[in-house]
């Protein structure tokens, strides 16, 4: 038997703009009569039924292709309106693609908006063993799990109550436990996890990891880029309804932070131009050298440098740096004193031997003082993208600022 899981080809979904869409099946319409087998396939609609796009349509999805292997992790990431909760919607059979087709094999459990799967008028008792029936379980292993499930959502109090009076938090709570504790196969979860509270949204990372150590495959749609960093061994990256790489966790998701942190040059300056006696440039990564001169790939040694155009003659300079962290945690810094600058293109450079810090975003702030006050205050542009492999704890509640290396040794004493 093969170990591809999920097979996408030519996938692609056409909406109407301003108009009703056709009514779909819900998730639970749907899979009641289709997951009974083990295999499925999503049909191509054929050509003849495709309208023509005009400026009344978009395509959510157009031409994706792509394969997932059984046991695999996969983030999909992307901006909003870039086709993942379309995507999801398709492999989930909530609705039908308009070209292309997917085949998956194995029982589905998904995790999509709050609401879907669910029946509001049933109790969370009945949601349970209405899904598990669903995912064409007997009742003998429905009940097997059913403490479980209730313990994990934490909603023991009310779980004889129609699940149209929970909270968003309970229901999600409920909706998740039963996507991961009926033994799917392939388990599909969208950002619906954003509307728990911290400590949830670290239980279900901790249940993902533990299915995908089970042998099951799990897509996992996120922002959190250091949730996809923690859980995901591949990650698709979606853009404007099409894929746009798929690859390594550490390689898409520096490419992807690395085009969506750009901003504009003029933008980080509090300094008006003409008036300074000189102006920063840019800054790059000399070492580790990569395709993108703002992405660093190992914590170290690392080589940057910066570019500063130098205007009118600075007799006593001193030159600062800092590096912060996407929460503005100061993380570095350092100051050279008594420079003398001529006028003319100056590159400052520094060499550090080791950078350990986790995976995610950071920003250089570069400055540059005479005795007469500020010369230049430069928020560096583009932010430096770590995507660097994570090394710290396995928990996400102890990962801390650093990425730091260290060797463990033990030594049994005779008594």
């Amino acid at each position: 038997m093969s170990d591809t899981v999920i097979k996408v080809e030519g996938l692609g979904k056409l909406y109407r703009i301003g108009s009703r869409q056709n009514d779909y099946r819900t998730l639970r319409d749907t899979i009641t009569d289709a997951f009974t087998a083990s295999f499925r396939r999503i049909k191509q609609i054929s050509n003849s039924d495709v309208r023509k796009p005009d400026s009344d349509f978009i395509w959510a999805l157009k031409d994706v292709s792509f394969e997932i292997k059984r046991g695999e992790v996969v983030g999909i990431i992307g901006r909003n309106g870039a086709g993942k909760s379309t995507l999801l919607k398709i492999l989930s059979r909530i609705t039908e693609p308009t070209e292309g087709h997917a085949e998956i094999h194995g029982r589905v459990g998904s995790l999509l908006e709050v609401g879907t799967g669910f029946h509001p008028e049933l109790t969370g008792r009945e949601n349970i063993y209405l899904n598990g029936a669903i995912l064409g379980m007997k009742k003998a292993e429905i009940e097997r799990k059913f403490d479980e499930i209730v313990a994990f959502a934490e909603v023991e109090k009310f779980i004889d109550t129609p699940v149209k009076h929970y909270s968003s938090g309970m229901y999600v709570r409920l909706a998740f436990a039963v996507a991961a504790h009926l033994e799917p196969e392939i388990l599909l979860v969208d950002e619906v996890l954003a509307v728990g509270d911290l400590a949830f949204q670290k239980k279900c990372l901790g249940r993902m990891g533990d299915v995908a150590k089970r042998g099951r495959t799990v897509i996992f749609v996120s922002h959190q880029m250091n949730q996809i960093r923690r859980l995901c061994e591949r990650v698709a990256w979606f853009d404007s309804g099409g894929l746009r790489e798929i690859g390594s966790t550490s390689d898409v998701i520096g490419a992807y932070e690395a085009a969506t942190s750009s901003i504009s040059v003029d933008a980080s300056r509090e300094i008006e131009e003409g008036s300074a006696a000189a102006r920063f440039l840019k800054w790059e990564l000399l070492e580790p050298r990569s395709a993108q001169t703002n992405l660093l790939t190992a914590i170290g040694p690392v080589t940057l440098r910066f570019m500063v155009k130098v205007v009118k003659p600075i007799k006593n300079g001193r030159h600062g740096i800092a590096l912060f962290n996407n929460d503005n945690q100061l993380i570095w810094a350092t100051v050279a004193n008594s420079l003398k600058l001529e006028p003319g293109i100056c590159a400052f450079s520094y060499y550090i031997s080791t950078l350990p810090v986790r995976p995610g975003v950071y920003y250089w702030q570069v400055s540059l003082f005479d005795d007469d006050g500020i010369v230049d205050n430069w928020f560096s542009v583009p932010e430096m993208i770590v995507a660097t492999q994570p090394i710290g704890h396995s928990s996400d509640m102890w990962q801390g600022m650093l990425n730091l290396p260290c060797n463990f040794s033990m030594r049994q004493e005779k008594e």
